[in-house]
């Protein structure tokens, strides 16, 4: 494995840890930006719900833009835009501010997320093996220190400008030095050229083959209908994630009749087993497949929402929690790279596609618990995503890898010489 791959590797996974803090740094003070700029109950879900609708708009427009330009560069520009659009929405007063602030922040976010994975898909296409469930562990990681930088401007009752500033001025520049780094194995053909010996001494068809689908070999258009199956899979996935993120407090406090600070436990320690699932996740895939991986991870998260809905107490609701962490983690990862092999000469375009189900699933999750649990009650409501998730199963074969052959125990001798480095861009 050459070296640029390893400091490609490493300046990406350090990308998408930082996203995790940006993200983290949003999302958890949403109360105190409310009280910031004065915003009534009513207005925040239109803010709200405005930022992963402009990230799908990000996202579509990530697909056009890297016709043109690589995908390290879009990276290299949109993440500091997303941490001074952060730092923006800390440092206003007035309503338009904020609005232009989670503009900017949503549009380049999509951008972001797209990007992010299309270097991730490729890299672990020229790496001839499973990582792209240790970049997002790298995100999880990247959460927890935002969630704790948070609490800590919380709890010394900081503005949220004093408590963005020094982020963003540690982490941008660290960002930009890190993205000289950035590898751009190519839509399959640096990876094919790279892997081509061993590929056909394996007597596969490798990156540089074709799939058998039709539309999915090398060069080949992304045809929605192949990739409709990964799309669901990414929204039930999204639905579990924004189902623990928007009510897993509230679900302890007013149904387990935990206390305010227990409350705050079940999204820690889902995020700590996130941590874990994806640091491990990469030697499952490789040791028993994508497929298998990922129908263990649908079945101990569904296991983990029926212990939810069940539980008799707070402290068996948080079991729950740290189940479904330990499963859902997985799911999306693979989702990605599922995406990669099935299309292995369009990855870009149907990474760019698929990311958009991200935000549809984030979108509806919410919402939907929300309303079941007033028409009905919290505890059934738990169990929609539960049977979502489960719904997975019926997906699983599309997670298969097909004539790669990398990821399931029989993966591609590690490479030479794989794509082009992003210095001179």
């Amino acid at each position: 494995m050459t070296d640029e791959l390893r400091r490609g590797r490493a300046s990406l996974a350090f990308s998408f840890l930082v996203q995790g803090v940006t993200f983290a740094l949003l999302v958890t003070r949403i109360p105190a930006l409310q009280d910031q700029y004065g915003i009534s109950d009513g207005l925040l879900p239109v803010f709200l719900a405005a930022v992963p609708i402009l990230a799908g708009v990000g996202s579509v427009g990530t697909e056009w833009l890297v016709k043109r330009v690589p995908p390290s560069r879009v990276l290299r520009w949109v993440q500091p835009v997303v941490l001074l659009a952060l730092l923006g929405a800390g440092a206003g007063d007035a309503l338009w501010q904020v609005a232009v602030a989670l503009g900017a922040f949503g549009l380049s976010v999509g951008a972001l997320d797209a990007s992010m994975n299309m270097l991730g898909v490729s890299l672990q296409r020229a790496y001839g093996r499973s990582i792209m469930l240790g970049f997002h562990a790298a995100y999880s990681l990247g959460g927890i220190a935002g969630a704790s930088l948070a609490w800590a401007g919380a709890h010394w009752d900081l503005s949220l400008f004093v408590s963005y500033l020094p982020v963003v001025v540690v982490l941008l520049p660290a960002a930009l030095v890190g993205s000289r780094w950035y590898v751009d194995a190519g839509d399959g053909a640096g990876a094919g050229a790279g892997a081509a010996g061993a590929a056909g001494a394996a007597g596969t068809a490798g990156a540089a083959g074709t799939t058998g689908d039709a539309g999915a070999g090398k060069g080949g258009p992304v045809v929605f209908k192949l990739l409709l199956p990964l799309c669901m899979v990414m929204t039930f996935a999204y639905i579990g994630d924004s189902t623990v993120s928007n009510w897993s407090a509230k679900y302890l406090q007013d149904v387990l009749g935990s206390s305010e600070e227990v409350s705050t436990v079940p999204y820690n320690v889902y995020m700590v087993m996130t941590l874990l699932g994806r640091g491990l996740g990469d030697l499952g895939v490789r040791r028993f497949g994508a497929v298998a991986v990922v129908r263990v991870g649908s079945v101990v998260a569904a296991l983990g929402f029926a212990i939810v809905a069940v539980a008799p107490g707070a402290w068996t609701g948080i079991l729950g929690f740290t189940v479904l962490g330990l499963g859902l983690c997985v799911i999306v990862p693979q989702t990605f790279a599922a995406a990669g092999r099935l299309f292995p000469g369009a990855s870009d375009a149907a990474v760019a596609r698929l990311n958009v189900f991200n935000y549809v699933g984030f979108l509806i999750g919410s919402p939907l618990v929300g309303a079941l649990g007033d028409a009905w009650n919290y505890r059934g409501a738990m169990l929609v995503p539960m049977v979502l998730v489960l719904v997975t199963l019926l997906y699983a074969r599309s997670f298969a890898p097909g004539a790669d052959r990398y990821g399931d125990g029989h993966e591609r001798p590690r490479t030479a010489d794989v794509g082009r480095g992003s210095n001179g861009l």
